[in-house]
């Protein structure tokens, strides 16, 4: 799906260069834009292996499962029927924990390995449990305290105060998150 979108959004691109005139520009935009975009990735790579690490040196020391017992409350009310101390259960938590730190790419493996450990605990297998589909609304809407990702974007784009977004971060991802749990909860009440 994603590859039909973007050689539509190319396509579409080239034929309004092509239309207007201005071929010129869209090939020095493509040139530089490929140049930015390796500048980026290079950049956000350094703090995705700093938070990578940190998260596996948290797995490694045990400190997963002080957070499992922290969030036990927030686990009970999203995943009621999943036990405590599963695998699935520590999955969760680091997934939440990385997100929680504004990780999303580094929370990506973590969230992969949820899934997987919910899909062995599932009752019925191929399709999307209700623990699943919290799982995926938790990490699509995303609860941030701290925004790395977006603060490292700000900074390597020459932001003074890459982190003065936080209150508009904590308010937007609260009431995402908030949205998508009341959904996803009466959604899983209708069709039990």
């Amino acid at each position: 799906m994603m590859s039909w979108l973007f050689s539509g959004m190319l396509i579409l691109s080239l034929l309004f260069g092509v239309l207007n005139g201005r071929m010129e520009q869209v090939s020095i935009s493509a040139v530089n834009d490929c140049s930015n975009a390796v500048t980026l990735v290079i950049q956000l790579t350094g703090v995705m292996c700093l938070w990578s690490g940190l998260m596996r040196i948290a797995e490694e020391s045990k400190l997963t499962d002080r957070l499992s017992t922290l969030f036990r409350p927030v686990m009970r009310l999203l995943f009621r029927d999943l036990p405590a101390g599963s695998k699935a259960a520590k999955a969760i938590v680091m997934n939440l924990t990385a997100n929680l730190l504004g990780l999303g790419n580094a929370a990506t493996p973590l969230g992969i390995a949820a899934m997987k450990e919910l899909e062995k605990i599932s009752p019925q297998k191929g399709a999307a449990s209700n623990h699943m589909a919290m799982l995926v609304v938790l990490n699509t809407a995303s609860l941030q305290l701290i925004p790395t990702t977006t603060a490292a974007l700000r900074l390597a784009s020459g932001s003074a105060a890459p982190m003065e977004i936080l209150p508009a971060v904590w308010l937007s991802s609260a009431v995402s998150v908030l949205a998508g749990v009341v959904t996803a909860k009466l959604l899983a009440a209708r069709f039990r």
